[in-house]
């Protein structure tokens, strides 16, 4: 997408006011796919190759919509994530899948939001005092004498749908030196930008769910873990909020064909395969099991994964989705290639999504989190190329989150896929 294509977009679609008007969706229409300029920065970024040769011939395209470039909270890279602005910028790059991370509010309606928790940081509520009185713990400025950080901890959960309907997004940041409110909502890390930031239009779950009818493009919902006790309110349990989000679609008339329903809790996947089978099918069990306290998790070492890949597939699991480093690892010549656990999610017959392309700033140190596994490799920008070519035609994953959709766009439509 053209940087002038860009600022349109959000000239036409950022409201000041957010009112019922604002949210009149278009009918479902055709997007003509622009990429804009990053990829070719990418391409060039290449050590030279047999890849940065065959990337390069692709330049003129045509580029087309495809399900290989999912839209990781929309284009948060530079849109405020889970707006419509952001959507349809992501739906410009050529994202055929889109994603709303579901959560609920105090009357329990569903909305688009990565965490129950982070409107502190993600929305302007602390601007709106009446809002923001009303968040589980107020902004709470730093103490330079003390060390302690500017904090705050606002939650869907704290307040009603009409209510969120209120508030405007912004990136995703926050300042811990603040001492003042307007300090707080600031500290969008320099490898973004606040240009679109002026009042993203939140969105609850039906209503990305029209949106992306309109986008034609397909629907990847992620059930977030609850940040209250459930049963919430005393009768709201974890199934009832599962089977909500499902209903929703249902409601929309969405062909179950066109929804992948995720979750990091695998009991979810499980509901949805036993309960509503016809989503449950393309259910995509997004593997968290790193990160779980008190626990070993090796790529390269099967013991450590519990369940194992047949257990998991013997449950109905059809779908799984880990992080990029993951499905990484470097060969005895510190080349790219799959882990031991890409190759046995393959041969168990699991199909592969991952995540995220495009979420860490400049890869000069290694990628970070998304890289670790092969930061010996990672060296500037266009090595993501190199690994995202091994993740495609080695192991094959069916589809790759993103953060800037264009990128993943414009490989997978220069290779086919």
């Amino acid at each position: 997408m053209t940087l002038a294509a860009v600022t349109l977009s959000a000239c036409l679609a950022s409201p000041s006011v957010v009112s019922a008007k604002d949210n009149d969706l278009r009918p479902s229409r055709r997007i003509n796919v622009q990429v804009g300029p990053r990829p070719y920065y990418l391409v060039e970024d290449m050590d030279e190759s047999p890849l940065k040769r065959k990337l390069q011939q692709c330049s003129e395209g045509p580029f087309y919509k495809t399900e290989f470039s999912i839209a990781h909270r929309g284009a948060p890279l530079q849109f405020p994530e889970h707006t419509k602005e952001s959507y349809e910028a992501a739906a410009r790059m050529g994202a055929g899948i889109l994603e709303c991370d579901v959560t609920f509010t105090k009357d329990r309606q569903l909305v688009c939001r990565h965490s129950q928790c982070d409107l502190h940081t993600t929305t302007n509520i602390l601007a709106i005092p009446a809002l923001a009185a009303k968040c589980t713990q107020p902004f709470q400025p730093a103490n330079p004498a003390t060390g302690r950080a500017a904090s705050a901890l606002c939650c869907t959960s704290d307040i009603t749908l009409a209510e969120f309907k209120q508030l405007c997004g912004k990136m995703d940041a926050s300042n811990p030196a603040a001492t003042t409110v307007a300090q707080y909502l600031g500290g969008t890390p320099d490898w973004r930008t606040d240009l679109y930031s002026t009042c993203g239009t939140v969105l609850s779950h039906k209503e990305s769910i029209e949106l992306f009818k309109t986008l034609n493009v397909k629907f990847t919902p992620e059930l977030k873990a609850p940040s209250v006790p459930m049963p919430y309110q005393g009768e709201y349990t974890q199934q009832m909020y599962a089977q909500q989000m499902i209903n929703e679609y249902k409601q929309a008339r969405v062909d179950p064909d066109d929804v992948w329903p995720q979750s990091f809790d695998l009991n979810d996947v499980l509901y949805w395969i036993e309960h509503e089978p016809r989503f449950g099918k393309q259910g995509v069990y997004l593997d968290g099991r790193y990160e779980i306290p008190g626990t070993i998790f090796d790529p390269n070492n099967p013991t450590t994964w519990i369940p194992s890949m047949d257990e998991l597939v013997g449950s109905g699991v059809k779908v799984i989705a880990p992080p990029i480093y993951v499905l990484l690892t470097l060969d005895s010549a510190g080349r790219i290639v799959p882990s031991a656990y890409a190759k046995a999610a393959r041969a168990a017959g699991l199909e592969i999504i991952t995540w995220s392309f495009e979420r860490a700033g400049p890869l000069k140190d290694g990628g970070g989190f998304y890289y670790q596994s092969v930061a010996p490799a990672i060296n500037n920008d266009g090595d993501m190329y190199v690994a995202l070519d091994v993740l495609a035609r080695q192991v094959g994953v069916i589809g790759i989150f993103s953060d800037w959709p264009g990128s993943v766009t414009y490989y997978a439509n220069c290779m086919s896929l």
